[in-house]
């Protein structure tokens, strides 16, 4: 078979990363797609001198190449990235993509278009970098009704969680520091409130349960209010603080949210610490499944790029038409199942408020829990520090419904004995 030719659109940290292995590893990968996979087009704003490979500035020059097979989509964003697919789609061109924010917010439109060509668009470095679990669901796992899958799917949130953790430091403080070693950006806010993580769960969940991918139906919430004080109480229960993405199969839906969760320290899940990804998936058939690795960084996410330029290029000495479907449920079994509104979620939550020193305020709070029809499993309350009237308490209730919740939290605030607002962290077993 004819060499495969591959253009690589932008050359930065994944894109440099995945010549340098598609160059370093070309007999293995040569051994394991039964053709020889060549870069042989490059398109990149800063040119390059790689000798033997055309170089372009202009991206969409390497889409309009007659000569390449496979265009990888490597410079990120949702505006030139999406014309440049489409561009690449309209030619008759595979691609392949790390780009989880054009996936989650245009991938029903790129599906569509890709369907109409005959062409395939595959992204498994767009979720968890170097985990492949795009194809431990939609391969692996094809045998299974999927119940749940949680993630820890942002190593830059994971990092500052385990820091505050660790050494007791405010996120602020561990938030500057993710920047000056290039694990945040200088505008943090993909990161920290839920973005990136939201991107790459509504991905997973199409995967899972074969909706299509709705980024707009996705409850998103930050750990910018997450304090050290909460991340050392949840230590003292016997939980750990990550910033999770869940996506649930229920009676009324899929539930969609990202959020920080309280875990129990025993899972396996509780102890992926610093820049780390892990995602838990629980099986009908197979049970709880957890698939751990690096979520970013150049190698990483470019293995499972050239994993994916491996899939593709198989398929092109396969049957005509033949084609590994995008979203693993071929395109006419998606399903309409509805979102689940983050106010219907039923989960068990951590509450921490600032009361009174006096009898009777733990009662009055446990009486409007009560009367929301919430049981509060286990309660604390803190010495007060010298000088103050006012100290902690800690809540944790049973499973409830969020909008109950709410409510009682907004009739928790209105009492006198209660200063500010209550903190709330929804808790989930995973078990």
């Amino acid at each position: 078979m004819n060499p495969v030719k591959v253009g690589i659109c932008g050359l930065g940290t994944v894109g440099k990363g995945t010549f340098d292995v598609l160059t370093r590893n070309c007999a293995e990968i040569a051994a394991r797609a039964g053709c020889s996979i060549e870069v042989s087009h490059i398109g990149a704003r800063r040119g390059s001198d790689i000798e033997g490979i055309t170089i372009s500035t202009d991206i969409f020059a390497v889409a309009e190449d007659p000569a390449v097979d496979i265009v990888v989509e490597l410079i990120g964003g949702t505006t030139v990235a999406k014309d440049l697919v489409l561009k690449a789609v309209a030619n008759g061109k595979h691609v392949v993509t790390a780009n989880k924010a054009l996936i989650a917010e245009h991938g029903n439109e790129l599906f569509a278009a890709a369907a109409k060509q005959g062409v395939s668009i595959a992204f498994e470095a767009a979720v968890a970098g170097g985990i492949p679990i795009i194809k431990a669901i939609r391969e692996g796992l094809a045998g299974n009704r999927i119940e749940w899958l949680a993630g820890i799917i942002n190593g830059t949130g994971n990092f500052i969680l385990t820091e505050m953790r660790d050494k007791g430091r405010d996120f602020h403080d561990v938030l500057q520091e993710a920047q000056e070693l290039g694990y945040a950006e200088a505008d943090p806010t993909f990161d920290v409130e839920g973005i990136d993580a939201a991107h790459k769960l509504v991905i997973l969940a199409s995967l899972a349960f074969g909706i299509p991918l709705q980024f707009d139906k996705a409850y998103t919430e930050g750990i910018t209010k997450i304090s050290r004080d909460d991340v050392e109480y949840a230590e003292q229960l016997g939980y750990r603080i990550k910033h999770l993405g869940v996506a649930r199969q229920t009676d009324s839906g899929v539930e969609l949210r990202v959020h920080p969760t309280m875990i129990p320290e025993k899972r396996l899940i509780a102890n992926v610490d610093g820049v780390m990804n892990a995602v838990l998936v629980q099986g009908d058939a197979v049970g709880p499944t957890l698939y751990y690795g690096a979520g970013a960084g150049a190698e990483p996410t470019a293995s499972a790029v050239v994993a994916d330029i491996v899939d593709v290029a198989r398929t092109l000495s396969a049957e005509p038409g033949h084609r590994v479907p995008y979203l693993a449920f071929q395109p006419d079994a998606l399903s309409n199942t509805p979102i689940v509104d983050i106010n219907d979620i039923e989960t068990a939550y951590y509450l921490r408020m600032s009361a009174q020193d006096k009898p009777g305020v733990l009662s009055s709070v446990a009486q409007i829990l009560s009367n929301a029809g919430i049981s509060v499993e286990a309660i604390t309350q803190k010495e007060p520090a010298e000088g103050q009237d006012h100290v902690p308490m800690i809540i944790l209730t049973s499973r409830s419904i969020e909008n109950k919740l709410v409510s009682a939290i907004t009739d928790i605030e209105a009492l006198d004995s209660i200063a500010g607002e209550v903190t709330r962290i929804r808790v989930e077993s995973l078990g």
